[in-house]
């Protein structure tokens, strides 16, 4: 008696869940496959985008640690600072190269910024503008080659050494005046690590 109760209520409920189910059926077979493709597409973009993204900053990288001379960008806030090399604003023609090894790390920097940040740019270093001297060309004939790097054009040129107790870096700094309303200068900032 019992199986034929179990029986009888299966024929009654099929019935029922025939009508139902082939819209329900095929509702609910598009919204598994609409969650499937979300659960799978989403991810699986998110990677493509962030692969491409990854690979496009590794190569910005490479090629900034590939340079092997002044390159034309600003130096990273990070460099400025750990170099103490003031950037005023604002600057032109400004190019940049680090290097460092166990001995020694440079930071080469060259920019052109109108006269009335020559004083600032000295201050915020720690000098003043009576510590220029004519014609005293203080960056290194090493420096010169690395940079490329060539202080025979026209003048007038004026130079400074600024040393300080390790760990802080000493800058030689060479100034041209040829273009008075814009003087370009050229910095060579060394540390010991």
């Amino acid at each position: 008696m019992t199986a034929s109760l179990s029986q009888q209520g299966a024929t009654s409920g099929e019935s029922s869940q025939e009508a139902e189910a082939r819209g329900h059926k095929i509702r609910r077979r598009a919204l598994t496959l609409l969650i499937i493709g979300l659960l799978i597409g989403v991810p699986a973009g998110y990677l493509v985008i962030s692969a491409a993204q990854s690979r496009d900053s590794g190569k910005d990288k490479e090629a900034k640690y590939a340079a092997t001379g002044l390159t034309r960008d600003w130096p990273s806030k990070v460099q400025r600072r750990l170099y103490q090399v003031p950037m005023p604003h604002p600057s032109g023609m400004v190019a940049s190269y680090e290097t460092n090894n166990w001995k020694t790390s440079r930071l080469y920097v060259q920019f052109q910024t109108p006269l009335r940040n020559l004083d600032v740019f000295l201050h915020d270093m720690g000098v003043s503008r009576a510590d220029l001297k004519k014609d005293d060309i203080t960056i290194s004939a090493r420096d010169q080659k690395i940079t490329g790097w060539n202080f025979t054009r026209p003048g007038p040129w004026y130079g400074l050494t600024h040393k300080q107790k390790s760990p802080k870096p000493t800058q030689d700094v060479v100034v041209n005046l040829a273009n008075a309303r814009n003087p370009f200068f050229y910095v060579v900032s060394r540390t010991v690590p």
